[in-house]
């Protein structure tokens, strides 16, 4: 890893770990079968699907993506969100990152072009699917690709296309305060005149005796962070009884503002997570308490998604 690339304090031993209810094994086991043959389905799906008109496309790829998160059983609660886009602008959905549940979950409400690694372009069967889907491949080792990274992104906004990503640039575990949006991919809604829709993610478990809450067991059972592998991280959610994902869609930023990338970096940031505050430097190495060595590495200079 480079030292421009951003780095979260979250570990999988320090943030990823359910203590809450959890189902007996067997349900489990079935929601993972479940889970897993709805997402090949999908991926199997992926040629035909593009040959669909855009409209039918959308529902279709909605409908797939919601179900995605319930088979694996996490309830999914969208709040009345701020109207859509114009007509024919562009839009530049940016997100907290804290699972891979992420993904589907912003495709069931405001379906896009994912922007992902260059990596996953040479991985077999996903790579050809995922360059299928429109997915936009970014070479985030280089530091000189960078600009070349976000003139693709806004070539794909001026054309009016919606686009998805996290821009944090790093899955953190929920707990804390959350990353720094790098202000890269917001020159491209800038350059690209694209309006700027802010996501907020949460994932919360019901109480035993009452309403859900926000934290806790349900930012431990979704968090997929550090080199957590994928099967512990959906054994964990399908363990993990009682979890809902909500969604709020927020009002759009429009990205003529004339202030900069930086302060529109800001701004989406402060709709999703609230202002960014300093991090205490210890050597926890929990999210929200950064280690100082995580601490030096998480100050580099621009980055876009994963």
């Amino acid at each position: 890893m480079t030292g421009w690339l951003p780095v979260a304090p979250c570990t999988p031993d320090g943030c990823a770990r359910h203590t809450g209810t959890v189902r007996a094994w067997l349900p489990a086991a079935l929601l993972l079968l479940s889970g897993c043959a709805l997402v090949l389905l999908g991926v199997v799906c992926v040629p035909l699907v593009r040959l669909l008109g855009a409209g039918p496309r959308r529902r279709l790829t909605r409908r797939w993506a919601r179900a995605v998160p319930q088979a694996f059983g996490v309830r999914v609660r969208v709040r009345p969100h701020a109207p859509d886009r114009a007509p024919g602008g562009g839009e530049l959905v940016v997100a907290n990152h804290i699972s891979w549940l992420d993904i589907p979950l912003v495709a069931s409400v405001l379906p896009g072009r994912m922007v992902a690694k260059h990596e996953i372009r040479s991985w077999p069967l996903l790579g050809s699917l995922a360059a299928l889907g429109g997915t936009l491949f970014i070479d985030r080792d280089r530091l000189r690709a960078l600009p070349a990274a976000v003139r693709t992104i806004a070539t794909a906004l001026r054309c009016g296309s919606r686009v998805v990503v996290f821009p944090e640039g790093s899955t953190w575990c929920g707990r804390g305060a959350g990353g720094t949006f790098r202000p890269a991919v917001f020159q491209a809604a800038i350059d690209g005149g694209a309006t700027v829709r802010p996501v907020r993610i949460t994932y919360r478990t019901a109480s035993p005796g009452g309403p859900d809450h926000r934290a806790g067991p349900a930012a431990g059972a979704v968090a997929f962070v550090g080199a957590d592998p994928l099967a512990a991280s959906l054994w964990r959610v399908v363990r993990a009884a009682g979890l809902t994902a909500h969604l709020d869609v927020l009002a759009p930023i429009p990205a003529d503002g004339g202030d900069g990338r930086r302060a529109l970096a800001r701004r989406a940031r402060t709709a999703v997570l609230g202002p960014e505050e300093p991090r205490r430097t210890t050597s926890s190495g929990r999210c929200g308490q950064t280690a100082v060595a995580s601490d030096r590495a998480n100050r580099p200079a621009e980055s876009v998604h994963h």
